[in-house]
């Protein structure tokens, strides 16, 4: 089996488990995974506890490192693994930074953002593991990253608008959707496969939504 798609991007709130997910299909598919290491930017905890102060460095770091890994990984792809899937795609940066920057420095930042942007390839399929507010908070504080712990219910509802405003702005290639509130596709394999049949099928270009379970708007 092979999924119909040579660049997959999986995003999702903070906490919707877009890596786990990425790791799984990469290791089962034998396809190339590209893994954002979020944790080497050295401003992420001081961005928690003050950030006024260090959301500009944040975000540009952010954007940097981001830019440089798919530069590498995707636009230079390796002719022996073609398949690629990561756990991010670069348009977070300005979904975040509309977040967390003023105005002028959000200007200034669109502007660098727009300069690199045409260099890296689009997505095939963009999927967006949708949970709801209280499930991503759970999921935060289960994993227990110390400076994740602050994070507040506004903050995820402000992320998870930003996204939504981003895909309705998409008509290239397919965004897919899913609510995964039903689901556990780390620990259970049912689960997974549900996710990896949804993976297989081809969709047009634009929105499409999959909900699991009791049917519900989102």
């Amino acid at each position: 089996m092979k999924l119909p798609y040579q660049y997959i991007v999986i995003e999702g709130n903070i906490g919707a488990g877009k890596t786990s997910l990425a790791k799984r299909i990469a290791k089962q598919f034998n396809i190339k995974l590209v893994e954002e290491q979020f944790a080497d930017n050295p401003f992420l905890p001081q961005f928690y506890e003050n950030p006024q102060r260090y959301s500009f460095s944040l975000e540009l770091f952010f954007l940097a490192e981001r830019y440089q890994q798919l530069k590498d990984n995707v636009a230079s792809q390796d002719m022996f693994q073609q398949q690629t899937v990561s756990d991010y795609i670069l348009s977070k940066s300005l979904i975040f930074a509309k977040i967390n920057l003023n105005e002028n420095e959000f200007a200034l930042y669109h502007r660098l953002f727009h300069i690199i942007y045409s260099h890296i390839p689009k997505p095939d399929l963009l999927i967006y593991l949708h949970k709801d507010i209280a499930v991503l908070l759970k999921n935060i504080s289960k994993r227990g990253r110390q400076y994740e712990l602050g994070i507040e219910e506004s903050y995820l509802k402000k992320i998870d608008e930003g996204y939504w405003e981003f895909f309705r702005q998409q008509a290239g290639y397919p965004v897919l959707v899913i609510d995964t509130n039903e689901l556990d596709y780390v620990n259970n394999e049912a689960d997974y496969m549900k996710l990896i049949a949804v993976l297989s099928e081809k969709y047009a270009p634009g929105v499409n939504r999959i909900s699991f379970g009791a049917d519900k708007t989102f």
